[in-house]
């Protein structure tokens, strides 16, 4: 994998044109505490899988998510807006607890621009 993306606490690797984000925790793996990261603002929850979609699916699969009045993690909404990156995202959990991230750029060059 190449690396994309990165900060003091998290990593953007290129998995098969997907991003698989390493994050660095304060807790241990046998915890069992849930962990989070900061990022734009928000605290996103590790670990969690990500997909990146087209602009264009993301808006209706989001759109269909707030019909069926999922719980969001973190709503959907543009971060990083203006700076190298930007992308519309949005987190919330599968049936099992699993923190899942979907994600779109209207540029999808930027998915590990720097």
């Amino acid at each position: 994998c190449t690396e994309g993306r990165s900060s003091d606490h998290w990593v953007d690797f290129d998995l098969f044109g997907h991003q698989l984000v390493i994050h660095l925790s304060e807790n241990d793996s046998t915890s069992g505490k849930a962990d989070s990261n900061p990022v734009d603002g928000k605290q996103v929850p590790i670990p969690h899988f990500g997909v990146v979609l087209d602009m264009d699916t993301f808006t209706k699969f989001s759109e269909k998510l707030k019909k069926q009045n999922v719980t969001f993690i973190i709503e959907p909404y543009i971060r990083f807006k203006g700076l190298p990156g930007e992308q519309a995202t949005m987190f919330f959990k599968d049936p099992s607890g699993n923190a899942l991230e979907f994600k779109a750029f209207a540029d999808r060059n930027q998915l590990f621009a720097t």
